[in-house]
């Protein structure tokens, strides 16, 4: 496990009309498998599709149609949980959950309640440089996905696609351990964030390939603390479920609201119902959506059509040997071997391709800081500006680290590299050769500088005075020499000649 030293960030503390509340936060976190095929049928699971156009007879609940498991899909979440840190069944099974609902061909949904594939992890959440959240992961199980109904096409009738129905899901259940809204969305950024390096769901919110479910409840002070020590709920306020949150600002609006509303009941001496209930961000208000449902409200009972799954445990060991260095060992190693800021360190590692680009330039120029400057600031804040995202780059990792091998050569000087940045950019080309091409190098023949540091040395008398009154003022002299060089003057070489012809 990486070692990281922090401290725990105190609990969000809502001041109620009547006392101080805190906030207790559970998230259940629906992410689809990175799969091409269904979690029980050849169907394609490609997003944007004509409707029904990826529908297996066994997704379309045909008579006689059986599930066939895709060990894909199960490679998948056994590197998630590895991923998490988290136990690994090697023994699980599938569940019936059933309920009626348009989208839902079966009647019932193949899930994992009981014996699900992977057990407890945890997953830190850095919250500020030193304050990190450890959130315990209860489990992880698959289950399929549902289809989409679609209510704004007729007034008149709902239509229903089921390109989506079968798709794996996996379910991502956390204990209760967040204590605030920005914990929150900040747990959803940290686990998404993992989910992509290991490559098994893309995070894709705006296509739903991520949802949260967001469990709410408030206690008094002091209250949360006696649940840790005896794991008993009863210390805790009751929940309510957020139901498929797919913003980190909305996440944080319905929390917030949620917890209000729940406070003014109890300050009322109401109850809080346990209930599912749905955020309206036109109104920044959560309604009722349905009561909360029990394990036996759904009817489980063990898949008849599939076998309890057996995986073996070299099969794990043989997944576990191709995983990929995740965020947290990744912005370490930044730090230490490349010697980069805790900021941007956090920056280049927020995400995969970013870490990757870097890491390519890296190998071109084998300067940490000098790249994570150029990348950071040059590169993002112009592709930023022309609403452009990494892989859409015109520069190459090559080309960056190009500029930055001239630069430490001496063959540019800082000014000429922003300009030969801007010509790679817009037209491309190898870095050096543009510069012999179009005469860019940089000037550090001490004759020619000498010259010119002569001529405008003898031009300004009354700033030589001045510079020698005072020696701070002697880089007038070297910035009047590198405009008349065009900026290819060698600044190093400009300051030392100067110092020497002004005798300081």
């Amino acid at each position: 496990m990486l070692d990281l030293s922090y401290k725990s960030p105190e609990p969000k503390v809502i001041a109620g009309a009547k006392g101080d509340w805190e906030l207790v936060i559970g998230m259940e976190i629906h992410a689809q498998v990175s799969s091409n095929a269904k979690l029980f049928s050849g169907a394609s699971t490609g997003f944007g599709a004509e409707p029904n156009s990826h529908v297996a007879f066994v997704d379309a609940a045909m008579p006689g149609m059986l599930p066939v498991i895709n060990e894909f899909c199960v490679e998948q979440a056994v590197r998630t949980g590895l991923g998490l840190k988290a136990q690994i069944n090697l023994r699980s099974a599938f569940d019936r959950k059933n309920y009626f609902y348009p989208d839902l061909p079966q009647g019932y949904q193949i899930s994992q309640l009981y014996h699900p594939i992977v057990g407890e992890g945890e997953i830190l959440v850095e919250l500020s440089p030193g304050v990190a959240r450890r959130v315990r992961v209860e489990r992880i199980h698959l289950e399929q996905d549902a289809g989409k109904s679609i209510h704004d096409m007729d007034p008149n009738m709902s239509f229903v696609d089921l390109n989506r129905t079968g798709v794996a899901l996996m379910e991502i259940v956390s204990r209760p351990d967040i204590r605030g809204p920005e914990e929150a969305a900040a747990y959803v950024v940290k686990l998404r964030q993992i989910l992509r390096y290991l490559g098994t769901c893309d995070g894709n919110m705006q296509n739903g390939n991520l949802r949260a479910d967001v469990n709410v409840s408030v206690c008094k002070p002091g209250q949360y603390e006696k649940y840790q020590e005896t794991q008993d709920f009863s210390h805790l306020g009751t929940r309510c479920e957020l139901k498929n949150m797919n913003s980190m600002r909305f996440i944080q609006a319905a929390i917030d609201y949620e917890a209000r509303r729940q406070i003014a009941i109890l300050e009322d001496g109401g109850e809080v119902v346990q209930e599912t209930r749905l955020y309206d961000p036109d109104k920044n208000e959560t309604r009722s959506m349905r009561s909360k449902e029990e394990a036996h409200d759904y009817r489980y009972f063990p898949c008849p059509d599939l076998l309890p799954l057996e995986i073996e445990q070299g099969w794990v060991d043989d997944i576990a040997a191709t995983m990929p260095e995740l965020p947290d060992a990744k912005k370490a190693r930044f730090i230490a071997d490349l010697g980069l800021s805790d900021y941007d360190a956090s920056v280049l590692t927020a995400e995969v391709e970013n870490a990757d680009y870097f890491e390519g330039v890296v190998a071109v120029c084998e300067d940490g800081k000098q790249a994570a400057n150029w990348v950071i600031n040059e590169l993002f804040g112009r592709l930023k500006k022309d609403g452009r995202e990494i892989g859409e780059s015109p520069v190459t990792p090559v080309q960056i680290g190009g500029i930055i091998a001239l630069i430490r050569k001496g063959d540019i000087s800082g000014k000429i590299a922003k300009d030969l940045f801007e010509i790679v950019y817009t037209e491309g080309g190898d870095p050096a050769e543009i510069v012999e091409a179009r005469g860019m190098k940089q000037v550090t023949d001490l004759g020619a500088i000498e010259k010119a540091v002569d001529e405008i040395i003898a031009a300004n008398p009354a700033q030589v005075e001045k510079a020698k009154a005072n020696p701070k003022l002697a880089g007038w002299f070297t910035g009047q020499v590198i405009k008349a060089s065009g900026g290819k003057a060698n600044p190093a070489a400009v300051n030392e000649l100067v110092a020497k012809k002004l005798g300081l």
